[in-house]
C-alpha cells in the first residue's frame, strides 16, 4: 500500500524532496511577517470574491475572513521557520484533522491552489525561488489532504469486517 506521501507525490506531480524544499531555507527570515500577512490577505480576498466558482466560495461561508487570514498566515509563519504563532493560539496545526469538516476534494484543492498561485504572483515581496518552493509545498500538501480518505478506505473496510466477524461470535 502506498504511503500518504507517495500518493500525494503521485497526484500532485511534486516529488517529496521538492515539496519539502521549504525546509532548506527559513522563508520567514527571508520574507518577513508582513509578507505572509499580505499573501494570506491576497489569497482570501480572491476566495471571498470568487464569482466564477460559487461552490468554492461557499466552503468558507461560515468563516470570518479576518480569522481565516490570521489562521493562514500564522500557520505559514510557523511552518516556514518563524515563531509558533498558530500553535500558541490554536494548538497543533493538524492540517488533515482541521480540514476534515470541509469538502476538500481534488476539485476544491485545485481551486485553492489556483487562488494561492494568483496570490503568490500578486505579492511583490516574494522572490521567484520562494514562490516555487511554496507552490510545490502547497500542491503536495493539498493532495496529501485529499489522499487520506482514499488510502484509509481499505483499512476501514477491513476493520468493519473484523467488527462484524467478532460481533457474530
Amino acid at each position: 500500500m502506498q504511503s500518504l506521501q507517495e500518493k500525494a507525490s503521485e497526484w500532485s506531480g511534486v516529488d517529496s524532496a521538492d515539496a519539502f524544499a521549504i525546509d532548506n531555507t527559513n522563508l520567514f527570515q527571508k520574507l518577513g511577517l508582513q509578507t505572509f500577512i499580505n499573501l494570506s490577505t491576497n489569497f482570501y480576498n480572491r476566495v471571498y470574491d470568487d464569482e466564477e466558482e460559487e461552490w468554492f466560495r461557499s466552503i468558507f461561508v461560515n468563516s470570518k475572513k479576518e480569522e481565516a487570514i490570521q489562521n493562514q498566515y500564522e500557520f505559514f509563519v510557523q511552518r516556514m521557520g518563524g515563531p509558533p504563532l498558530y500553535s500558541q493560539r490554536k494548538g497543533h496545526p493538524a492540517l488533515i484533522g482541521r480540514h476534515r469538516p470541509f469538502p476538500v476534494t481534488h476539485q476544491a484543492a485545485e481551486r485553492w491552489l489556483y487562488h494561492m498561485e494568483k496570490a503568490l504572483d500578486s505579492t511583490p515581496d516574494i522572490d521567484e525561488d520562494s514562490k516555487i518552493k511554496m507552490k510545490n509545498f502547497f500542491r503536495h500538501e493539498f493532495h496529501q489532504i485529499t489522499s487520506l480518505p482514499i488510502l484509509i478506505k481499505p483499512i476501514l473496510n477491513s476493520i468493519t469486517v473484523l467488527i462484524v466477524y467478532f460481533a457474530s461470535r
